[in-house]
């Protein structure tokens, strides 16, 4: 499976400009901001465009009065205006960074927790396909690319554009139109071989990005199966593995980078061009007396004034068109809606009695593979039903349908008469209770594990949901023992202790026990299944199972086949049949006494 941003759009996409009027939504939440911060902006530029005027007329000031009584205070003052205005450019920019900072953070704390929610909202099949490390560096650019979209289309873009009018506004008043026409000719040669050179170089820089995504995902996947690696002394495959995709890295930025030298150059050489050319009719105009020295002064200071920006102009379009890239593929995942959605006229989950009926379910993860063949039972409320079968039969499928993981092809799944794609998720959720096979648990503390089941309850009620006291005291730190990454500091027992605890606090009127003990040595079961009858009494329970032995006791027992129920019945009513399930129990009771 690639990783989710290298399939994305291939390497000679072209982002959507229109992508920055999605932005709006963000600058509208502190409109007064923006509006101040434009007005620094312009503050800013008439500033800075002001400061070659009085370095002119410092020059010429000083030029005129060689050999001639000076008055010393009119320089001071030039010089005092001169510095104030250098100082008053800074400050109003960095006063625009300031009270425009709030809303470029508050952009990246919105989105982010936007992404975050769509992600959690998005189906199961969706996080079963993707790579975790690819997927992080796409929400990280794409957050950190609207920050930049925000700041730099309005503080750099603009402000250079403006200024560039300023300029040829003074030079055309001031002098003649021969400057305007050097100094416009020479922006546009300017940008039009930067937009052009920076087309030309994005695949580099997309593939560069694609790369880093599938090394950062293999490093990532490795580092999660670490005790896999290990088992198998694979550490040198898992490096060599890793060496051909930082390869593939390393070639994708050496294009990067060798595009971007190129870039570079070609920029710096139409500056001294435009440079040279304006320079040098400044220089035959001071000779022929047509200008002062201080003219050619503010020429020269304009000149360097205007490129340096419009030098960063290309930095700054080169990475606007990176970052609408990035930008463009976080808005296409906030885009793709998730394929389980409640439906418009939705109501809560009522549970009365807690009855479930599966009616008639068939259902394929793949057109070509039919997992579930019109499968038709009914759990009444309060009663245990169990399901088992050879692997592939569809057992997990069934509690993966109940909590609504995947929408039935035909057929209904209801709760007390009540079909659960009528009601919301998170009613259907929040009435059902999860023991999984395997628990994985986050990388907190053993006490935030227990209270995820309720993260509101108060601290008595977890320790009473626990029953983990003689557990707990043989920790050195207790409740407030880490667990580490997926709760691999655990054993499995007490991984699954942490997870019974957890559907004890939550207390649902409906369980789902998916093969709960499999995993589990026979000492850890007995004393796993004593929490499970205790949490199951009373509720209606939908029991996945491997091993039989731990059923005996279901009120009814279900045996699939190829998608289909095969068998149903009592364990001592499936025994006297004969059948599937018979010769199940005899070929596990062999096992067990091998």
């Amino acid at each position: 499976m690639r990783a989710y941003a290298d399939n994305d759009y291939p390497a000679d996409h072209k982002p959507d400009w229109k992508i920055i009027s999605g932005l709006w939504p963000y600058l509208a939440e502190f409109r007064g901001r923006v509006v101040l911060s434009l007005a620094l902006l312009v503050l800013a530029k008439l500033a800075t465009v002001a400061t070659p005027i009085a370095l002119k007329y410092i020059v010429d000031y000083l030029d005129q009065s060689r050999g001639a009584d000076m008055l010393l205070w009119i320089p001071v003052v030039l010089v005092v205006a001169y510095g104030s205005l250098r100082f008053g450019a800074t400050l109003f920019n960095e006063l625009r960074d300031a009270v425009f900072a709030r809303v470029a953070e508050r952009a990246m704390r919105r989105v982010s927790l936007r992404i975050f929610e769509h992600l959690h909202q998005r189906e199961l099949a969706f996080h079963l396909d993707r790579k975790t490390g690819g997927l992080a560096r796409d929400i990280e650019r794409g957050t950190n690319g609207i920050s930049f979209l925000l700041r730099f289309t309005l503080f750099n873009i603009v402000p250079t554009l403006l200024e560039i009018l300023m300029v040829a506004g003074v030079l055309f008043v001031a002098f003649n139109v021969g400057y305007v026409v050097a100094i416009l000719v020479a922006v546009v040669v300017y940008v039009v071989f930067s937009i052009r050179i920076t087309e030309w170089r994005t695949k580099f820089v997309r593939e560069a990005n694609a790369r880093d995504n599938q090394s950062n995902s293999r490093a990532i996947d490795s580092l999660l199966n670490y005790e896999t690696v290990k088992y198998f002394n694979n550490e040198r495959y898992e490096a060599q593995l890793y060496d051909v995709d930082l390869d593939d890295w390393e070639q994708a930025r050496l294009k990067n980078r060798l595009s971007l030298a190129a870039l570079n150059s070609g920029q710096a050489l139409i500056i001294g061009l435009a440079m040279i050319v304006i320079m040098a009719m400044a220089v035959r105009e001071v000779a022929r007396g047509e200008i002062t020295l201080g003219d050619f002064t503010m020429i020269n200071a304009y000149l360097l004034q205007l490129f340096i920006p419009l030098n960063a102009l290309g930095f700054v379009y080169r990475e606007i068109r990176q970052a609408l890239v990035n930008v463009e593929r976080l808005f296409k995942l906030l885009g793709d809606k998730p394929a389980i959605q409640d439906a418009p006229n939705a109501t809560e989950l009522a549970v009365d009695k807690g009855e479930v009926q599966f009616d008639h379910i068939h259902f394929a993860y793949r057109p070509d593979r039919l997992i579930l063949q019109d499968v038709n039972f009914s759990i009444p409320a309060g009663h245990t039903l169990a399901v088992v079968g050879a692997s592939g039969a569809g057992k997990s499928t069934l509690a993966r349908l109940l909590f609504r993981f995947y929408e039935v092809d035909q057929g209904a799944i209801r709760i007390d008469g009540q079909d659960i794609r009528t009601v919301t998720q998170d009613s259907l959720r929040s009435a059902i209770g999860v023991v999984p096979q395997d628990t994985v648990l986050f990388n907190d503390t053993l006490y935030r594990n227990l209270a995820y089941g309720r993260p509101e309850a108060t601290e008595e009620e977890v320790y009473r949901a626990a029953h983990l006291e003689d557990f707990i005291r043989s920790l050195p730190d207790g409740y407030e023992t880490k667990v580490g990454e997926r709760g691999l500091k655990l054993s499995g027992g007490e991984k699954q202790r942490v997870a019974i605890a957890r559907v004890i606090l939550k207390n649902p009127p409906l369980l789902i026990l998916d093969e709960a003990t499999s995993s589990l040595d026979s000492l850890s079961e007995q004393a796993i299944l004593g929490a499970l009858n205790e949490v199951s009494r009373q509720r209606t329970t939908l029991v996945i199972a491997h091993r039989l032995s731990t059923i005996r006791d279901a009120n009814t027992i279900l045996v699939m086949d190829g998608g289909r129920i095969v068998e149903s019945g009592s364990h001592s009513e499936l025994l006297e049949l004969g059948g599937h399930y018979a010769h199940l129990w005899e070929q596990q009771h062999r096992s067990g006494e091998q």
